[in-house]
C-alpha cells in the first residue's frame, strides 16, 4: 500500500472534521435515495444499534437474520441461545485442553515443565478461547453476557494461585449460569475458589476476620455501594464466612468449608439474626441478598447501562427491577424487559477496546487464531481477566475516550493485513456487490461499518484525499476502510 501512516492520519483527521461522523453525533444518518444495492441487508439506525448492543458487531449474516425476522424474535432467538448450533467454533476450541480440565489438573500440567509447560498456558488459553468464542459464537448475546457477568465479578487472574482457578470459575460460574438465574449466579461465585481466593477469604478465619469478599459480595455483587448495608453488616457478614476457604493438598483447588476456623456465635446481618449453623451462616445471608430490592434495583441498573445508555432511562430500570422480583432473577426475564423496551431509548456509547476490536474484526469476517489481538486489547487496556481491582472493566464512555493512537495503529495494521495469522475479507465482501464503480463501492464499505453511506462530499473528499497519495482502487478501498475503522463514528455503537 502506498499510504503512510502519515498520511493516514491526514485522512483520519479529514473524516474526524466532517459533520456526518462528529464525535457528537455518531449515528450516520441515511441520505434520500443514496443506500447502494449490497449484500447485506440495509437497516434502520434504531436496527443497526439494537444488533451492535446484542451482538459484538454485526455480521452480514445477522444483519439478514434481523431484517428477516424482526427485532423482537432476533432477541428471542439470541435468547434461547442453546437451540443455536456452535459445533464449528467448538471445533477451534478443542486443542485447548484446559478448558475441560479441574483446578487440580490444571495445575498439574503447569508444572510439566520438560513439556514446556508453564503457568502461562492456562492464562492464555483461557484468553484466547474467550476471545474466539466473543468472535466467531453464533450465540452472541449469551457471549456479551459472559463478558458482563465476567466484570461483574471480576477476577484478576494474574494473582497467585489463580491462574489454574479462573478457567474453571469461567465455565461453572460465569458461563453456566450467563442466562440462567441471579441467585444461582451468586451462589456459585460465592462457593468459587477463584472468587474466594482473589478476594482473600482464604484468610478470613476466626479471631482475625478478614472483610475484603464480605464488603464486594455486597458492594459489587448485590447490594451496591448504596444498597443500605453498614460497616457492621460487613463485620457480620465477614464473621459468617469464616472457614470459606479452597482446598491445598488432595483436590487442589475445591471449595472446602473449615469449621475449625469458623466464628462461633450467633451474627446479624441487615436485621436478619444469623444462629451458628456453620456453613449454612453465609448461605443464609446469600439468599437474602440476592433478592433484596436494592440487588434488583443495582443490577437492572448495570445491565441497562450496558445495553441502552450510560444514564438509562429509570422508567426501564424500575420496570426491570420489578420483573427481577417477580421472577426471583431469571435473567432472561429482566433481558426481555430491557431489551424489548429499553432499546428504543438506545444512546449512543462509546465502544470499550473489546468492542471496538471485535466489531471490526466480526464487519469484516477476519480470520485469525486470535493471539495477535491480545497484545493491541492490552495496549487499549482491556485485556481479559487483567484488572487487577474487583469492580470490573469500566463500561461508562468517558472512561475510555482519548486514547485513540492504539485504535489507529490497529486499524492501520489490521487493514494491511499486518497482524500474525489475521487475514481480514474485504475484498471478497465487496465483491459480492461491486458494481466497478469506485463511489459506489465506497458506500458499500461505509454501509456494512457504519450502518449508511457517507454524504457525497465526505465521500469524494475521501477518495480524493486517497488518490492524490497514487493509491490504485483496490488500495483506495483499503485505505479508506481503515480509516472508518479510526474515524469517531465507528468508536461508537
Amino acid at each position: 500500500m502506498t499510504l503512510s501512516r502519515r498520511d493516514f492520519l491526514k485522512l483520519t483527521t479529514l473524516l474526524s472534521a466532517s459533520a456526518a461522523l462528529n464525535a457528537c453525533a455518531p449515528a450516520v444518518r441515511r441520505l434520500a435515495n443514496d443506500l447502494p444495492a449490497v449484500p447485506w441487508s440495509p437497516l434502520s439506525v434504531a436496527d443497526f444499534t439494537a444488533l451492535n448492543r446484542i451482538t459484538f458487531g454485526a455480521r452480514v449474516e445477522e444483519r439478514a437474520r434481523l431484517a428477516e425476522i424482526g427485532l423482537a424474535n432476533y432477541i428471542e432467538e439470541q435468547l434461547d441461545f442453546e437451540t443455536i448450533n456452535d459445533l464449528a467454533l467448538d471445533l477451534q476450541l478443542s486443542p485447548f485442553n484446559t478448558l475441560t480440565m479441574a483446578a487440580n489438573e490444571i495445575e498439574a500440567v503447569t508444572n510439566q515443565l520438560f513439556d514446556g509447560y508453564d503457568r502461562e498456558r492456562p492464562i492464555n488459553e483461557l484468553r484466547q478461547a474467550t476471545f474466539l468464542r466473543q468472535l466467531y459464537s453464533k450465540r452472541q448475546l449469551y457471549e456479551v453476557m459472559a463478558d458482563f457477568w465476567s466484570d461483574h465479578f471480576n477476577i484478576f487472574i494474574e494473582k497467585e494461585p489463580i491462574f489454574y482457578l479462573k478457567t474453571v470459575d469461567d465455565r461453572d460460574v460465569i458461563r453456566k449460569h450467563a442466562l440462567g438465574n441471579f441467585r444461582d449466579l451468586v451462589w456459585a461465585s460465592a462457593h468459587s475458589p477463584a472468587m474466594l481466593t482473589y478476594l482473600d477469604n482464604q484468610a478470613n478465619v476466626k479471631g482475625t476476620p478478614n472483610e475484603n469478599y464480605a464488603r464486594e459480595l455486597m458492594e459489587l455483587h448485590t447490594l451496591g455501594v448504596d444498597g443500605g448495608y453498614t460497616q457492621n453488616d460487613v463485620m457480620q457478614l465477614a464473621r459468617c464466612l469464616t472457614g470459606w476457604s479452597v482446598k491445598e493438598h488432595f483436590w487442589l483447588g475445591d471449595f472446602v468449608f473449615k469449621e475449625d476456623q469458623h466464628e462461633p456465635g450467633e451474627k446479624n446481618v441487615l436485621g436478619l439474626a444469623i444462629q451458628e449453623s456453620g456453613q449454612s451462616e453465609a448461605e443464609q445471608v446469600i439468599e437474602h441478598l440476592v433478592l433484596h430490592p436494592s440487588t434488583a434495583k443495582f443490577i437492572c441498573t448495570k445491565l441497562a447501562r450496558r445495553f441502552i445508555a450510560d444514564e438509562p432511562p429509570q422508567e426501564i430500570i424500575e420496570k426491570a427491577a420489578q420483573t427481577f422480583l417477580a421472577t426471583k432473577g431469571d435473567i432472561k426475564s429482566v433481558l426481555r424487559v430491557i431489551l424489548l423496551d429499553g432499546l428504543a431509548f438506545a444512546q449512543p456509547k462509546y465502544k470499550r477496546p473489546l468492542n471496538f476490536v471485535l466489531s471490526a474484526l466480526r464487519m469484516l469476517n477476519v480470520e485469525t487464531d486470535g493471539v495477535a489481538l491480545q497484545d493491541h486489547l492490552s495496549r487499549m487496556g482491556q485485556l481479559a481477566f487483567n484488572l487487577p481491582t474487583p469492580d470490573g472493566y469500566p463500561d461508562h464512555s468517558d472512561a475510555w475516550q482519548g486514547n485513540l493512537m492504539p485504535r489507529w495503529q490497529f486499524a492501520f495494521e489490521l487493514i494491511r493485513n499486518e497482524l500474525p495469522k489475521t487475514k481480514h475479507n474485504l475484498n471478497a465482501l465487496l465483491d459480492v456487490s461491486s458494481t466497478g464503480s469506485l463511489h459506489t463501492d465506497v458506500d458499500s464499505l461505509t454501509s456494512l461499518l457504519l450502518g449508511a453511506p457517507l454524504d457525497r462530499l465526505t465521500r469524494d473528499g475521501m477518495i480524493d484525499t486517497v488518490h492524490s497519495a497514487g493509491a490504485t482502487p483496490e488500495e483506495t478501498l483499503q485505505i479508506i476502510a481503515a480509516s472508518l475503522i479510526a474515524s469517531p463514528a465507528f468508536q461508537w455503537r
